[in-house]
């Protein structure tokens, strides 16, 4: 990728269905945004304004306005805030587009728009959502959904799942492996010893067996081999006090052991802020912590302030700043 001044990074536009397009171009009007990275926007062609050039997927990228925009395909016309199977072929190929961009090195980063999981399923494609599809196209073995708003770091143990199906996969050798997967990437970003946390799976991380033996028997030995491999980690902890606790630095990140013990003190610690990161793909994928909102979809009244967040934070990691807060 040609040297330049601001990191490259390309924006997906997620469903066309949903606010992706509306907050997207709000995004790009910003002018933190604009001076701050360069970018190549990824959607249907019928979405794109007239004062944003046309590039080819294989051709230049660069331009003086600071923003090209390629035609990935899709309906020229749709019903806003319902999921539709053309919708959700958009949002794939805007994906995998992007996603080319990113394995090859020429942009710096991929930041995606908001897609609908139902309407993946009815264009073909039967995940449980982003970080699934990202990680089986980039050939990643290894890899996970990490919540980020402002200091809080949450790492998740599994995603999208039935409670039910997640506390099943709640052992200590994955416990193990996602603690040095999440000592790995912080190391990357520039945390020099990264301390973490593991959340507890029971109420007050079970009271030393008084309220069920899970994380005696085993959260405690996932602990153990982490800190006999380097990693410096406490816990497990009450679940109702580490995500406060790491919100105000007291420790680098924290591993939850399901998708909602993540995100909701993630969403309700910074609303307009929340982020997510993939940890162990080849290349930086980031996004906002929210979906579709199919509901209010085309009303004027979608917030940019995740995007623009996720699109700063992208640049400042992409420039060196691994462990920046933006705070627009």
């Amino acid at each position: 990728m040609p040297a330049t001044q601001r990191p490259r990074l390309a924006l997906t536009l997620g469903d066309p269905a949903g606010i992706g397009p509306e907050i997207a171009l709000a995004a790009l009007a910003d002018a933190r945004v604009r001076a701050a990275m360069e970018l190549v926007v990824l959607g249907p062609g019928s979405l794109r304004p007239p004062t944003i050039p046309l590039a080819q997927a294989d051709g230049e990228l660069g331009s003086q306005h600071g923003v090209v925009w390629i035609d990935t395909g899709g309906p020229e016309r749709f019903e806003l805030g319902k999921v539709q199977a053309s919708c959700g072929r958009a949002a794939l190929d805007a994906l995998r587009g992007g996603v080319a961009l990113a394995r090859a090195k020429r942009v710096h980063a991929l930041v995606t728009g908001p897609v609908s999981k139902e309407a993946l399923h009815a264009a073909g494609e039967k995940v449980e959502g982003q970080t699934e599809l990202l990680g089986r196209w980039d050939g990643a073995t290894r890899f996970q959904m990490m919540a980020v708003a402002g200091k809080l770091r949450v790492l998740q143990l599994s995603r999208h799942l039935p409670l039910r199906a997640a506390l099943d996969l709640v052992t200590t050798e994955r416990v193990l492996d996602h603690l040095l997967l999440f000592d790995e990437t912080l190391r990357v970003w520039g945390f020099a010893r990264p301390h973490l946390a593991l959340a507890g799976l029971n109420p007050h991380a079970g009271e030393r067996g008084v309220l069920g033996r899970e994380d005696l028997d085993v959260l405690e030995p996932a602990v153990e081999a982490a800190r006999a491999r380097g990693v410096d980690v406490s816990g497990p902890l009450s679940p109702d006090t580490v995500f406060l606790q790491a919100s105000q630095g007291r420790y680098d990140g924290v591993l939850a052991l399901y998708h909602d013990q993540a995100f909701i003190p993630v969403k309700l610690h910074l609303p307009e802020q929340g982020l997510t990161v993939i940890a162990g793909l080849s290349f930086l994928r980031v996004s906002p912590a929210h979906g579709t909102a199919f509901d209010i979809a085309g009303k004027g009244i979608a917030s940019p302030r995740n995007l623009i967040v996720a699109l700063l934070q992208a640049a400042a990691w992409s420039s060196g700043s691994p462990i920046a807060v933006v705070e627009p």
